[in-house]
């Protein structure tokens, strides 16, 4: 599969956010997913939401969204993530997505599905770039790399602009191009940042309350000050709108953490969430 993939995108990642060796990188993932043990939701899994920072941090609560989809055969995975220090060519610029055929991690390279990105560029202002440091799509690749056995491409979206009608745009237009595809959704984003451990968890509540009443207007508007809120809010509300027009009807939060409960320093911590988005099953 990987053979053919040519013009690859580097990992900027591999060794920093996470183990460079393929052998350390499947120890940390797989641990991850043996300690998670989420609820299984009664109906049809169409969306995850998963946290992206480094993986000793984030990737106990990312566990418990991944360990839920390794029975599910998704030939494409939509990756929607805040695009956290766009280049300033692209500020007029509402989303990108990488100009590559393929995103390598030490665990191979997964297949970037360009015919469905060049048909979404015909529904929303899309545009290609080349050579991102941005962390988010990546860091939650492993993860599916480990839980699906089979072949499977990616639609990586990186959002610039989290406005709510371009925002809901998004969500219909993702809704539209995989609506015939076996797909999985997932908003990588994390919670709060950099508040006390007790003022964290507050404000992450609020955020989770609104994920789990599936409402994407509630997301987008949560969080007045910088740091309140999640940093991929747009990308939580757009999958939420996809995974509504594609069948889903609920959600459920699995897991809740912060950095300080993994790195123990509780003064500045990261709000960390693992939620479903799932058609409940008659």
């Amino acid at each position: 599969m990987t053979a053919t993939i040519k013009d690859v995108r580097p990992s900027p990642l591999a060794g920093t956010w996470y183990p460079a060796d393929a052998h350390a990188l499947r120890q940390m993932v797989d641990g991850f997913l043996a300690q998670a043990k989420p609820a299984v939701p009664e109906g049809r899994i169409i969306g995850l939401l998963a946290p992206h920072a480094g993986l000793r941090y984030s990737g106990p609560v990312a566990g418990y969204a991944f360990k839920l989809v390794g029975d599910l055969q998704p030939e494409i995975v939509a990756i929607l993530c805040p695009y956290h220090r766009p280049p300033y060519q692209l500020y007029d610029i509402p989303f990108a997505t990488t100009a590559h055929a393929g995103y390598e991690t030490p665990l191979g390279v997964v297949p970037v599905d360009r015919e469905t990105l060049t048909t979404l560029a015909e529904l929303v202002p899309l545009a290609a770039v080349r050579g991102d440091q941005e962390h988010a799509i990546e860091i939650e690749l492993p993860f599916l790399q480990r839980v699906l056995p089979h072949p499977f491409t990616i639609l990586p979206i990186m959002i610039i602009h989290q406005t709510e009608d371009l925002i809901e745009q998004l969500g219909h237009a993702l809704a539209r191009v995989l609506k015939d595809r076996r797909a999985l959704l997932v908003a990588s984003s994390d919670l709060s940042h950099f508040f006390p451990q007790q003022t964290a968890q507050r404000l992450d509540q609020a955020t989770l309350a609104h994920v789990r009443n599936f409402d994407p207007h509630g997301i987008l508007q949560e969080g007045g000050q910088p740091g309140e809120g999640a940093c991929g809010r747009g990308a939580i509300a757009a999958v939420m709108w996809a995974a509504r027009d594609l069948g889903a009807d609920s959600a459920s939060i699995l897991h809740y953490a912060t950095s300080g409960d993994t790195a123990g320093d509780y003064r500045q911590v990261v709000g960390y969430g693992a939620g479903v988005f799932f058609a409940r099953a008659n």
